[in-house]
């Protein structure tokens, strides 16, 4: 093989051994800071991993905040569908945190699947749900609206049309 030859052979695989060394740090660094989003079903399952720094949503379970002593509050997330599981969260709740609410927490599950929240961070009015939680909304059990006396469900509205 000409000299001249071995040698750009010997830079091409030096840059690509270069490109590829780079590549998988970058991958690596970026696999170590992946921060998924899990709807309850799959915390409950055990897709979630344990003792790693998730993101986990659904809503508040009506009935389930326990505050304990200082700023510990326990609660459940349910995504109405059977799947919920348990919250632990020693802070200041945002203002709009309460029951029904919609809600991403942040934090690692222990060996009994109770998600230990870093951070609890609630929608912030009443038109925003982060969309990985607009289908739970739309799956939590509504109230029945009251029928009016007299109103024909058969009959169209009037359009306002005029006569």
């Amino acid at each position: 093989m000409h000299p001249k030859r071995k040698s750009r052979l010997f830079l091409v695989l030096f840059l690509l051994a270069g490109v590829g060394i780079t590549v998988g740090l970058v991958l690596l660094a970026l696999n170590e800071n992946l921060n998924l989003f899990y709807p309850p079903d799959k915390v409950v399952n055990g897709e979630a991993p344990v003792d790693r720094l998730i993101r986990a949503g659904g809503m508040v379970k009506d009935g389930s905040v326990v505050r304990g002593q200082n700023l510990e509050v326990e609660f459940v997330v349910t995504d109405h569908a059977g799947s919920e599981f348990r919250v632990l969260y020693a802070g200041i709740l945002p203002d709009l945190f309460r029951e029904g609410q919609g809600i991403l927490v942040q934090g690692k599950l222990d060996a009994s699947r109770t998600l230990v929240a870093q951070e609890v961070l609630a929608k912030h009015d009443e038109n925003y749900m982060p969309p990985e939680l607009a289908e739970m909304e739309t799956q939590a059990p509504k109230p029945a609206a009251p029928s009016l006396p007299g109103l024909d469900e058969a009959a169209p509205l009037n359009s306002g049309g005029g006569a």
